[in-house]
């Protein structure tokens, strides 16, 4: 990875490419093309140059008609179509066969203005066409006559004419930064848009200091919004060099606090942590995005304003979702993961949440969103947030917002003799079944060692509303872990990629071994299993368990010692 970064950097040493030596003079041109850092290949050239477009896991063969006259197999597949992204991986192969094959794709397109297409003028599709365009023109402009050019020319100019209009009723979110990115990259790279580079700079400067929060992070509470975000940012701030012209302070300080925000959200196997709709995150991008981080430092500990904890203890590594849900109109895509956690040890993920497939989300959108999906307490099947269901409603407002959850999230750290303590709340469950989780994290100073209590208590002077008192506490494991539950059922044995052994105990309770689902993987949903532990409040209102990493084999761990007490947890 850091080979392939070195690389990306070198080739991009230059910035931007100038463009106005292709056609001088005229008052209407493209001046330069922003560098796309997105990852290309250029395999994938022959199969589109023979008709066969691979996007979003659906496959679509023209058989000598239109790409864009055939119907989408899915709207993930439209989206990726119709955001011309694939223009990258015929620049990869650069080749006279792949520039003439870039050039018919888009004359196809441009040359029929009426086409109607569902997504065509969406938002967040419009402003990556736009992008897609601009930062492409070399591959699509370099071998051409006038007469296209000029066709090219006038087909950009309406889409970013078209963006413009979009800005009315755009959503909230990361689809009106990628709107408010692509106007500013527009104004930067055409001749006859320069007048509008200090109203869409100050437009973008206004939206980054509102949706970056002070620690970094994205309103929306989602790692993955930082990694397409940056995607656009960093080549956008290269574009503002080449042009002489100096970037707004705004963009600045949004990067500077992003980058180190990547690194907190990592694991030790370069994945991100699954929360709030993360799915995978290509690790040669990443790479390619740490590779401008001048500060290659450890990452923070405490994200308070958006809402995460992270431990380092020796290889092991904890990180925890201690904040509130996002605002509505940024939280379309936002989980019921309050208080959930990831675990890993070294370059294995041992405990982790079910996430977001990349594509097919809306078969899995639901059971992902939901607590359950989550490394955490689940009381009585339910999940800590409501989200939008009649689907009316969610038509009316794009998706399914978050309606209610917690609103009142606390979270407490300390260093502590033996280790680093996070003690953290959510009223959640408060107002259905009159109770408060709370769970107490303690990782040992070594990375040998995490233990944890979860705890339903009434709030103070209340009591447990209802018949309806049980929970369940769930730990998700990843698919590479397997996992075999011990003979008196108080615990499972887990073994790592790396042949690493750790335990997981419950001993005043019975642990169960059920069959859970991976669904961030690059590869579609996979298998895996989960630790669950059921139980009553009304009964027994805490549960105190351990991951302890062994330091004798597989086979000596399955004999058991007798049973131990656990340290107790300072509270």
């Amino acid at each position: 990875m850091n080979r392939f970064a070195r690389n990306v950097m070198a080739r991009a040493s230059g910035g931007t490419v100038a463009l106005s030596r292709l056609w001088p003079g005229r008052s209407d041109r493209l001046i330069i093309a922003p560098h796309d850092l997105r990852t290309a290949d250029a395999t994938r050239a022959a199969e589109i140059y023979a008709g066969r477009f691979v996007f979003a896991g659906k496959i679509v063969t023209c058989h000598g008609r239109s790409i864009f006259d055939l119907d989408p197999p899915s709207e993930d597949w439209e989206v990726a179509l119709l955001g011309f992204g694939w223009l990258r991986h015929l620049r990869a192969a650069d080749t006279a066969l792949t520039r003439a094959n870039a050039r018919s794709l888009v004359d196809d397109w441009m040359s029929n203005p009426t086409r109607k297409r569902p997504l065509e003028r969406r938002a967040d599709v419009l402003a990556r066409r736009v992008i897609s365009l601009l930062s492409q023109a070399p591959l699509v402009l370099g071998d051409t006559d006038g007469k296209f050019y000029r066709r090219y020319l006038r087909g950009l100019t309406r889409e970013i004419r078209y963006l413009r209009y979009a800005m009315i009723d755009i959503g909230d979110g990361v689809p009106k930064l990628q709107v408010l990115i692509a106007l500013c990259y527009a104004s930067l790279c055409l001749n006859n848009q320069g007048k509008h580079i200090r109203g869409a700079s100050r437009k973008l400067s206004d939206e980054l200091q509102r949706q970056i929060l002070p620690d970094g992070g994205h309103i929306s509470r989602n790692p993955g919004a930082l990694v397409e975000l940056l995607s656009d940012l960093l080549p956008l701030r290269q574009t503002f060099a080449a042009r002489n012209i100096a970037p707004p302070p705004a963009l600045l300080n949004a990067i500077d606090r992003m980058m180190p925000m990547l690194r907190f959200f990592r694991h030790g196997d370069g994945a991100f942590a699954l929360f709030n709709g993360m799915s995978s995150a290509p690790n040669d991008l990443v790479a390619t995005l740490l590779a401008y981080d001048d500060t290659h430092g450890a990452p923070m500990a405490n994200m308070p304003h958006t809402g995460y904890q992270r431990i380092d203890a020796g290889g092991m590594t904890v990180i925890m979702d201690t904040g509130a849900p996002p605002p509505p109109s940024v939280s379309h895509d936002a989980h019921a993961g309050c208080l959930s956690f990831e675990l890993s040890s070294g370059p294995s993920r041992i405990v982790i949440n079910c996430g977001m497939p990349t594509t097919g989300r809306d078969n899995w959108r639901a059971f992902a969103r939901s607590t359950a999906a989550h490394s955490t307490l689940t009381c009585h099947d339910t999940s800590s947030c409501q989200f939008v269901e009649f689907s009316a409603m969610k038509k009316l407002l794009q998706g399914a917002p978050i309606v209610s959850g917690p609103s009142n999230v606390e979270s407490y750290r300390e260093a502590v003799p033996n280790g680093e303590l996070i003690t953290a709340s959510h009223d959640g469950y408060l107002a259905r079944f009159g109770v408060v989780h709370r769970r107490v994290l303690m990782a040992a100073q070594d990375g040998a060692r995490l233990d944890g209590e979860d705890t339903l208590t009434p709030a103070p002077g209340g009591k447990i509303k209802g018949n309806e008192a049980d929970f369940a506490l769930r730990f998700h494991l990843h698919p590479s872990v397997k996992a075999s539950r011990l003979s008196d059922a108080r615990g499972v044995m887990l073994v790592l990629p790396n042949r690493d052994v750790w335990t997981f105990e419950a001993l005043d309770d019975k642990v169960d071994l059920e069959d859970s689902v991976f669904l961030a993987g690059n590869d579609g949903p996979r298998r895996t299993a989960q630790i669950v532990i059921r139980q009553d409040s009304r009964h027994a209102s805490s549960i105190r368990w351990s991951f302890v990493r062994s330091s004798t084999s597989a086979s000596q761990t399955t004999a058991r010692r007798n049973a131990r007490r656990e340290p107790e947890l300072p509270l």
